[in-house]
């Protein structure tokens, strides 16, 4: 069965904080600052073990209609692209935007077979792994701006 598993979720990564670390060296009692605020940029992807679906750049603010949106375009693809058929097993966290009335009758209307998920824990969900080697690998990069911050991701 844990062959026929599409796990997902989002994550945000930031182009300066805390998963892109940078020492340098200044006198003691020197006040950090950072002359621009770099942003950040908020991913959905989804995997399985045959592989990584596709990597979405969610560019507004997510709710449940970006939510279905993204499904729409792309989880049957992703699940299609890694081969998975029709009765894969979807797994996503029991964030209010995935729980919701509406996503409940898309997934049903898409005959979706969904994995029981409590809510809260990220240490159960197996794309939080996927994540951490993603931001470690977008800290090695340094990326200076956004743009190659997408790229990176995308290229990882």
């Amino acid at each position: 069965m844990r062959n026929k598993i599409l796990w997902s979720d989002e994550t945000k990564i930031e182009l300066f904080g805390l998963n892109a670390k940078r020492h340098v060296w200044r006198k003691s009692g020197t006040i950090p600052t950072m002359k621009h605020g770099g942003g950040s940029i908020t991913l959905w992807e989804c995997f399985s073990v045959a592989g990584t679906g596709r990597l979405v750049k969610i560019e507004r603010k997510m709710n449940g209609a970006k939510y279905r949106e993204i499904l729409d375009e792309n989880l049957l693809q992703s699940a299609q692209d890694l081969r998975l058929g029709r009765r894969f097993t979807f797994q996503q966290d029991n964030d209010p935007k995935h729980a919701s009335k509406t996503m409940q009758e898309w997934l049903r209307d898409k005959s979706l077979n969904v994995l029981e998920w409590s809510s809260q824990s990220p240490n159960l969900n197996l794309i939080e792994y996927l994540w951490r080697h993603l931001k470690v690998a977008v800290q090695q990069h340094s990326p200076s701006n956004l743009t190659e911050l997408v790229r990176i991701c995308r290229e990882e």
